[in-house]
């Protein structure tokens, strides 16, 4: 397999994974009973539970394309979907398609939306291919790992509102009923001036999978790709950004800087490169413009008191976000919340025959943003700032010339107070 310049070719992902639909920009838009063709790059657990939501958000949507780094992941995805629903699954053995260049060959079939959900590391070059192949996106969160990987997403939000192309987001409570009426009240004063708030991911330990034999350090990366940071970015970016995005929803803005602290107790213990870099706690504090500080916790321990929720305080009282409670009150008494990672397709797809497409980049961005400065400052031991950090942090994670025979060097787990990300003179 040749090499594959990482700024061309990206790896289409290994363990998470998916796509979706999308069109061509300024192209005929699928209307009513119009077929909406998807490609789903990336054949994992999460893309192929996204293929299946696409599917049940609207009757007229086909999955035509899969494309997996690995062969087993794309005949495991493409044979499941297709004994879910083998109509509207068309892709066929020649349209299912392997190898670090699967995700090009999905961008080069007749799809008209790709799903993105390959691990996170490799979003900022997947988006930038199919924003230029004029695909429509639904692309898994976070979409980078790293300042650089962020520079670049944010660099195409201008680039897909010019060509006409939807970009939303795996952030599906910003399409969940709960959280639309809960934030509406909040935004209209229901509490007042919000002072503080705080938000928790703390739950248990995650999978890990050892190496099997004649594995190369690609392939094992890859497939254990939660535990190294170049593909997750930790766990506080890969799954505490969802409690994040909802705090920079409710403020309707990003912090300003970042105070943290964190650890590697209870994972893994040896070389870096068997056991991976992340820890498995982070506690940070982030200071929001106008004094607002937002207490930030999350956790993967095994055995621990399980806690995933957002709150909010303000002058005239106090918000469980995620409850859906205000100052006490449920504010879906006699209502029914609805299924977001339905939603949030059937949202896309409504915005595109509507000829309005939804572009979700900027905001999944700033929140993903959020979660890499909160591991950076927790990383350096260092108060960061927002700004300084965006503008001069040299952070690359993502390995050069990558193949899936690489011999793949793994820095030292980080160790707080000497990681810099600032270069020598950081």
């Amino acid at each position: 397999m040749s090499e594959l310049n990482r700024r061309d070719f990206v790896v289409s992902g290994a363990v998470a994974a998916g796509a979706l639909v999308s069109m061509t920009a300024g192209g005929v838009h699928a209307q009513g009973s119009q077929a909406m063709k998807v490609g789903l790059i990336g054949c994992g657990g999460r893309g192929t539970g996204a293929a299946q939501n696409i599917l049940e958000a609207d009757p007229n949507v086909q999955i035509v394309a899969l494309g997996d780094a690995f062969e087993g992941n794309v005949k495991g995805a493409l044979a499941g979907l297709k004994r879910k629903d083998p109509k509207r699954v068309t892709a066929t053995e020649e349209t299912a398609f392997h190898g670090l260049d699967a995700f090009e060959k999905v961008l080069k079939s007749d799809a008209e939306l790709v799903i993105l959900a390959t691990p996170p590391g490799f979003r900022p070059y997947h988006l930038e291919a199919a924003i230029n192949a004029g695909k429509h996106i639904f692309t898994e969160k976070p979409v980078a790992v790293d300042v650089t990987g962020i520079r670049k997403v944010l660099g195409l939000v201008a680039k897909a509102k010019e060509k006409n192309l939807a970009v939303v987001a795996g952030t599906q409570r910003r399409h969940q009923t709960g959280y639309l009426e809960t934030i509406k009240q909040l935004h209209d004063g229901a509490i007042g001036e919000i002072t503080s708030a705080r938000a928790y991911w703390n739950g248990n330990g995650i999978w890990f999978r050892d190496r099997r034999p004649g594995m190369t350090d690609a392939e094992y990366q890859l497939n254990n790709w939660y535990h190294f940071n170049w593909l997750c970015g930790d766990h506080i970016v890969e799954q505490h950004v969802h409690n994040l995005d909802v705090i920079n929803w409710v403020l309707g803005t990003h912090p300003i800087k970042a105070t943290g602290m964190g650890g590697r107790s209870n994972r893994k213990v040896g070389p870096a490169a068997e056991v991976g870099h992340i820890f498995d706690h982070f506690a940070v504090e982030f200071e929001y413009p106008n004094g607002v500080i937002v207490q930030s916790y999350c956790r993967q321990i095994e055995g621990c008191a399980n806690n995933i929720s957002e709150s909010v305080v303000g002058t005239k009282g106090k918000c469980n976000v995620g409850g859906y409670v205000i100052n006490n009150k449920y504010l879906l008494e006699g209502k029914n919340d609805n299924a977001p990672y339905v939603q949030e397709h059937i949202d896309l797809i409504k915005s595109i025959r509507a000829g309005k497409p939804l572009n979700e980049l900027e905001n999944v961005a700033t929140s993903t943003m959020t979660a890499i400065l909160g591991r950076m400052t927790t990383y350096s031991g260092k108060t960061l700032e927002w700004d300084k950090v965006m503008k001069s942090a040299t952070e690359d994670t993502f390995p050069k010339n990558l193949t899936l025979q690489s011999a793949l060097p793994v820095s030292p787990i980080p160790v707080v107070g000497k990681t810099n990300f600032f270069g020598a003179a950081g």
